[in-house]
């Protein structure tokens, strides 16, 4: 069936979306024409197990990006960043039991949670569009301008996202599902709009302001798994569905697509930022190159300095004052007193004492 603005029944037919449950006009949701086999587990029956195994590795895997982006403390954007990645992870989680069924679509708090994750989808494109231009620096990250700019807007979006899809599903004021043309743009149409403008951002962004260029591959591979994603979910789900023979259906590689193209917006993210050395406190212990040639040569060479050192003093035994190490004093086999002491030849039989005479120079 094809899909019409504005109208979830033929978008419903073809791919089996959190919402279609709570669409159509019979009250009876939109069925998906071909979905994936379900898995009994004890008495609870859980649909789409090979999505669910999705959603479980997008949160390890998410948490993983968010440890390593809290560790580079000093990089551009850590906090704005951070806080897509949280929603992220938040969004799988919510889906694995929307998607299973262990939230059963016929609980009367399925809308209610239908209509979070609606929200939660829609704030975090917002958040994702909202970090595309914190590389321009229109204000400086970190900052509370930023961070309170970026919060705000994304809890505004999903203010609104939350009241529509609830009302869509309710039936409140003038929505209704027969005609959830609301819900249609920020389900379908929003995130969309978002994912083509930061692409545009951040194509600006390398090209004008950085001299790598390799960049330029994490925002083409994000993309094109971006759209490979809704082409696999809303063109060729059933196809998949038919061929596999109801194993898999588009749903499960849209799901692993997303989480590749999130996996592309680290890696991008990760490439343009550098940490500052002198401000990192991280675990990992900093390399550090040495830039002065003179200092290179005495890193490369320590014992020509040393050698060059006490032969400038023509010291037989070791001086602390005459400028030798602590290992070369204590080491010599003569001990304190071998020879009478304080003797002639100084402390320990040595064959001067400070001062040095003449002889020496």
């Amino acid at each position: 069936m094809a899909i019409t603005f504005g109208s979830f029944d033929g978008v419903c037919s073809t791919a089996a979306l959190v919402i279609c449950p709570l669409m159509g006009t019979s009250g009876q949701g939109v069925e998906p024409t071909c979905y994936s086999r379900n898995v009994q587990i004890g008495q609870t029956l859980i649909f789409q197990p090979s999505t669910c195994f999705v959603h479980i590795v997008a949160i390890i895997m998410t948490a993983i990006m968010i440890y390593h982006i809290r560790s580079k403390y000093t990089a551009v954007g850590r906090k704005e960043i951070v806080m897509f990645f949280w929603m992220y992870m938040v969004i799988e989680l919510l889906a694995m039991f929307l998607d299973s069924g262990i939230i059963p679509t016929s609980n009367v708090s399925y809308p209610w949670f239908a209509a979070g994750y609606t929200g939660l989808v829609a704030a975090a494109y917002c958040c994702l569009l909202i970090n595309g231009f914190v590389g321009f620096q229109f204000a400086e990250d970190g900052t509370p301008l930023s961070l309170w700019l970026l919060r705000i807007s994304c809890f505004a979006v999903f203010g609104a996202s939350f009241f529509i899809a609830i009302a869509t599903f309710k039936s409140f004021v003038s929505f209704s599902p027969s005609k959830p043309t609301g819900l249609f743009v920020i389900y379908l149409i929003w995130p969309i709009l978002c994912v083509a403008t930061y692409t545009i951002l951040q194509l600006v962004l390398v090209f004008r302001t950085l001299d790598d260029r390799w960049p330029l591959g994490d925002i083409i591979f994000g993309f094109a798994f971006y759209a490979i994603a809704q082409v696999l979910l809303f063109a060729f789900s059933v196809t998949i569905c038919n061929a596999i023979k109801h194993y898999l259906d588009g749903l499960f590689f849209f799901t692993l697509c997303v989480l590749l193209s999130v996996m592309m917006v680290y890696k991008y993210w990760d490439s343009i930022t550098r940490e500052d050395l002198e401000f990192s406190v991280g675990s990992k212990a900093a390399v550090w190159e040495v830039k002065d040639p003179l200092l290179t040569a005495s890193v490369t060479a320590p014992s020509t300095d040393y050698e060059e050192d006490t032969s400038s003093y023509h010291a037989g035994a070791a001086s602390l004052v005459g400028g030798v190490s602590g290992t070369q004093y204590y080491g010599v086999k003569q001990a304190y007193g071998a020879q009478g002491g304080y003797g002639q030849g100084g402390y320990g039989g040595a064959r001067r004492a400070y001062p040095p005479t003449s002889e020496g120079y």
